[in-house]
């Protein structure tokens, strides 16, 4: 394949129009947590997927895998989960059967932070994805977003 061929243009394209439905949807959401709640994207994300943990077999995430869920580096993961705990929505501790192992739960009040914030961060993203769908170009990925958890038919 060569720089001009028409699948690398299209390919190119439809990343583009990707990245541009991400980058709105990103924005739209950005807005609507910190005018309502003080959090942004990466903070709602990051006390979402801890809030998802659970005492059983696996159910504590080690700070790579919290680093892979919210697509940041392991650096950045560990100054977000810093800035949270400072503001007391997460609290650091020792794994009890590996000492060198600290896990990140999210506290009472980043629990409750959090359930306050879902529904801005559930409105916003419908919004987004509504605005974006009458764009002829964004519009064949909001569908695809929207299909990615929608229940089977029956």
């Amino acid at each position: 394949m060569t720089a001009t061929d028409p699948a690398l243009t299209a390919l190119a394209q439809g990343w583009s129009a990707l990245a541009l439905l991400h980058g709105r949807i990103e924005a739209h959401v950005e807005r609507a947590l910190q005018t309502g709640h003080g959090l942004s994207v990466r903070e709602y994300s990051l006390l979402d997927v801890l809030s998802r943990q659970h005492d059983g077999e696996g159910g504590h995430l080690q700070m790579k895998q919290v680093a892979d869920a919210v697509v940041l580096s392991q650096s950045a993961t560990t100054r977000l989960v810093t800035r949270l705990e400072d503001r007391g929505l997460l609290e650091r501790y020792l794994c009890p059967t590996d000492r060198r192992g600290i896990y990140t739960n999210v506290t009472g009040a980043g629990l409750k932070l959090l359930e306050a914030a879902r529904p801005t961060n559930d409105a916003a993203l419908r919004e987004a994805l509504d605005e974006a769908a009458k764009n002829p170009e964004l519009a064949p990925l909001v569908r695809a977003v929207e299909s990615l958890h929608a229940p089977a038919p029956a």
